[in-house]
């Protein structure tokens, strides 16, 4: 099944020393561009993370995004400046006693007190890392839902298109044999109105191979081939699925030169009619194209 480049994802999981919740956006992009937001104390795994998260993607800007309480902090490496956090405390009790008012302190608080933390320049402990993974691939596995649903939608969206396409296709395949035999009764009706006007004759030799020169001209037959097999080509893409955008993408571009040939060469009003219906839906289909992986 196809995937869409737009979805969102979720996951949130709270264990006995920390909470996480991660957040997993994206949109439309020609190439695959993550963009991280993890918390300074595990931005360690950054490069550790990227590797899991390119196993799901090829294409699209992703934003990750991770919130992230611990309640222990040497579970992220991190020691307390005791000294500094001891001074602080100290000092405050002078104060509230010269204020004279109670003081006890909220040790809670200082865990937010980023200068009060030495980072051991190391990865956080074990069971986080790989809590945090476990975590990420939920959040994806999330991610992924969404953009299969999008891509089911797409897909039907698609096929219906890709319907009427063909159903235009086969009126031009009527049209155009039926416009090159008009196109030659009149060329042979105008010239036999000059050869009658002047009582000149013209040889049969002549004739034909000017009515072979305008058929070469209006003949559409090699463009109606490739049109016939670019279609076919997209409905296979679009039923195999996977990576399929960029194909599909390309394919349409083919459809769209095949099709602008047919309306230059074929001069007919009724065949025009059918090129400019042909080419607006050609570019509803480029436009949901764009979003497919």
């Amino acid at each position: 099944m196809i995937k869409s480049m737009t979805g969102f994802g979720r996951f949130i999981l709270q264990e006995k020393d920390w909470a996480q919740e991660w957040e997993v956006r994206s949109v439309n992009g020609r190439h695959l561009d993550i963009k991280w937001h993890l918390p300074a104390n595990v931005r360690s795994l950054e490069t550790r993370l990227e590797k899991l998260a390119r196993n799901h993607a090829s294409r699209g800007r992703v934003t990750i995004q991770l919130n992230l309480q611990v309640t222990r902090a040497e579970i992220l490496g991190m020691r307390l400046n005791e000294p500094l956090a001891e001074a602080m405390v100290r000092q405050m009790e002078k104060f509230a006693s010269r204020m004279e008012y109670s003081f006890k302190p909220d040790f809670s608080r200082m865990l937010g007190m980023s200068f009060l933390w030495n980072d051991d320049n190391g990865e956080p402990d074990s069971g986080l890392v790989q809590s945090l993974e476990k975590g990420l691939l939920a959040a994806l596995d999330d991610w992924n839902e969404a953009r299969a649903t999008e891509g089911r939608d797409l897909h039907q969206d698609l096929s219906r298109r890709l319907i009427s396409l063909q159903e235009w296709l086969e009126q031009l395949k009527e049209r155009t044999p039926q416009v090159k035999e008009e196109r030659f009764a009149a060329v042979e009706a105008r010239i036999q109105q000059v050869l009658d006007r002047y009582s000149i004759d013209l040889d049969q030799d002549r004739l034909l191979q000017e009515v072979a020169m305008l058929s070469d001209k209006l003949d559409v037959s090699e463009e109606m081939t490739r049109l016939t097999a670019h279609l076919e080509r997209i409905d296979e893409v679009i039923a195999n699925g996977g990576d399929s955008g960029k194909r599909l993408d390309f394919l349409l571009q083919e459809c769209f030169r095949e099709i602008s040939t047919c309306g230059n060469k074929a001069q007919d009003t009724d065949i025009s009619r059918i090129v400019v219906d042909f080419k607006g839906e050609l570019e509803k289909c480029r436009e949901q194209v764009q979003n497919i992986e």
